[in-house]
């Protein structure tokens, strides 16, 4: 599974191929370093969650990012 900015920045290498990549670079750059923040978020969100009873912990031991680095298989870059 990918999260919403990773199939953006998918669809924006896709569009790069069939035009002017120097043209789309700039906006692929700039997804590119939203990762980590998309990533923290989501991991702060998931953390409030477990803390308010929301969530069990049903992966075993995993951490927040743990989790979510297996989720959206964000090792296979």
């Amino acid at each position: 599974m990918k999260t919403p900015m990773q199939e953006l920045i998918d669809q924006m290498w896709e569009i790069a191929k069939y035009g002017d990549s120097y043209e789309v670079a700039p906006c692929i750059e700039a997804a590119e370093s939203m990762l980590e923040k998309e990533k923290e978020r989501m991991c702060g969100f998931a953390e409030y969650t477990r803390k308010c009873g929301f969530l069990s912990d049903q992966r075993g031991l995993m951490t927040t990012e743990e989790l979510y680095d297996q989720t959206f298989n964000t090792k296979e870059k």
